[in-house]
C-alpha cells in the first residue's frame, strides 16, 4: 500500500507530521505493508519549483494507492499568476475525483462546543455527498461582460446516477437513509437528478429515501441535524450544505473528508492553511487524524483499525483541547493523547 503525503502551506506541515507519527504507529503495532512518500504541493510547491502541482507530484499521486493532504493556501499567493487552489483543481480532475465525502459527527466532547443547543444538536452523525466534477461550476457558455453574466448548470445522467449509486452503498452500511436535495420545482437539471435517484433507489429497496428542496433542507439541518443519515446532491447545492453542516460540531479542526474517483482516492481535513498559527504548535490535528482513519477504513478495507482510531479521537478530546476548542493543549500534545487512548485498547488491538 503506497500513500503520497503532501504537507502544503502553513500549518500543514505541523499537522501532517502528526498524522504520520500516527500512521507510522498503527503500521507498526499491527504489521500493516503501507509505505508513504512526501512531495511539494501547494504554495511550497510553487516557491520550491515555480508550479503548484510539479509533474514528479503528479505522477506519484497518480501511482499511488491514496494520496493524504494536509492543507493549501494563504495571503501570499492570493494575488499571484499561480496559486496553490490551482494545483488542488488540477490534481483533482487528473485522479478523476467526482464524489466529495463529508460526514459531520458531533459527539459527547463536542456538543457544548457547537453553536447549536445541546438538546438539538446531540447525535448528529451525517455524512453530505457532494458530486465534485459538474454542474454549474463546470457548465459551459460561462461568461462575464459590463452588463450581463451566464452560468450555465450541466448534468449528464451517468454522472447523476455514480454519484447517487455512492450515496446509496455509503448508506447501506449506515442508518440506511437517503435524503436527496434538489430543486426541482425550478431547475430542469434538479428533475432529472430526482429521476435518476428515483430509478436508482428501486436497486437498494432496504434504503429509505427522501426528496427535499434545498432551502428546505439548509434550514432542516440547523433545526432537526439528528433526522440526516446520508445527504446526496449537486456541486452548488453540495459545497454549501457541507459548508452550513461543518459548524455543527463548533470546530473546523475535528472534520475529515474524503474525495473519491474510480482509482486514487485524496483524504485531507476541512479546514484551510491558518497561516496566523502555523509554526506555533496551537493547529487541531484531529482532522487531519480522522482523515487517516477514512483512508485506512475506505482506501485499505482496515474497518476495525479506523473505527478504534476515530475512538481515540474522541476520547482524548474529553481531556486533551487545541485552542479552537477553549483548550491550551498543543497540536504535539493532543497527537500523545490520541496515541495513548488507541495504545489502552490492547486486548482489542490484538483481535485485529
Amino acid at each position: 500500500m503506497k500513500v503520497v503525503t503532501l504537507a502544503g502551506d502553513g500549518i500543514g506541515p505541523e499537522i501532517m507530521q502528526q498524522a504520520i507519527r500516527v500512521l507510522e504507529y498503527i503500521v507498526d503495532t499491527h504489521g500493516l505493508s503501507l509505505t508513504h512518500h512526501a512531495y511539494a504541493f501547494g504554495g511550497a510547491a510553487i516557491e520550491a519549483k515555480g508550479m503548484p502541482l510539479p509533474k514528479e507530484t503528479l505522477q506519484a499521486c497518480q501511482e499511488a494507492d491514496a494520496v493524504l493532504l494536509a492543507a493549501i493556501g494563504g495571503p501570499k499567493w492570493q494575488d499571484a499568476t499561480q496559486t496553490p487552489e490551482q494545483g488542488l483543481l488540477a490534481l483533482r480532475k487528473s485522479l478523476s475525483l467526482f464524489a466529495n465525502i463529508r460526514p459531520v459527527k458531533v459527539s459527547e466532547q463536542l456538543v457544548d462546543f457547537s453553536p447549536l443547543k445541546a438538546s438539538i444538536v446531540k447525535g448528529t452523525d451525517l455524512v453530505v455527498v457532494r458530486e465534485l466534477t459538474s454542474g454549474v461550476y463546470f457548465g459551459t457558455p460561462s461568461y462575464q461582460k459590463e452588463q450581463e453574466a451566464v452560468d450555465t448548470n450541466y448534468y449528464h445522467v451517468d454522472e447523476i446516477k455514480r454519484i447517487v449509486r455512492y450515496a446509496f452503498e455509503l448508506a447501506k452500511i449506515r442508518r440506511q437513509k437517503v435524503c436527496a436535495v434538489d430543486k426541482a420545482n425550478v431547475l430542469a437539471t434538479s428533475r432529472l437528478w430526482r429521476k435518476v435517484v428515483a430509478e436508482i433507489a428501486l436497486e437498494y429497496p432496504e434504503c429509505e429515501v427522501t426528496y427535499q428542496y434545498v432551502d428546505s433542507a439548509a434550514m432542516e439541518v440547523i433545526k432537526n441535524p439528528t433526522r440526516f443519515d446520508v445527504i446526496v446532491t449537486e456541486n452548488l447545492f453540495g459545497d454549501i450544505l457541507s459548508d452550513e453542516t461543518s459548524v455543527l460540531p463548533g470546530s473546523l479542526g475535528v472534520l475529515p473528508s474524503a474525495s473519491h474517483g474510480t482509482g486514487v482516492s485524496l483524504y485531507e481535513p476541512i479546514h484551510g492553511s491558518a497561516p496566523d498559527i502555523a509554526g506555533l504548535n496551537q493547529a487541531n490535528p484531529i482532522s487531519m487524524i480522522l482523515s487517516v482513519a477514512m483512508m485506512l477504513r475506505e482506501s485499505f478495507g482496515q474497518q476495525e483499525i479506523a473505527t478504534r482510531l476515530e475512538y481515540a479521537c474522541d476520547q482524548a478530546l474529553a481531556t486533551c483541547r487545541t485552542p479552537d476548542l477553549a483548550g491550551k493543549a498543543t497540536t504535539t500534545e493532543v497527537t500523545d493523547a490520541v496515541l495513548a487512548a488507541y495504545k489502552k485498547e490492547n486486548v482489542y488491538a490484538n483481535t485485529i
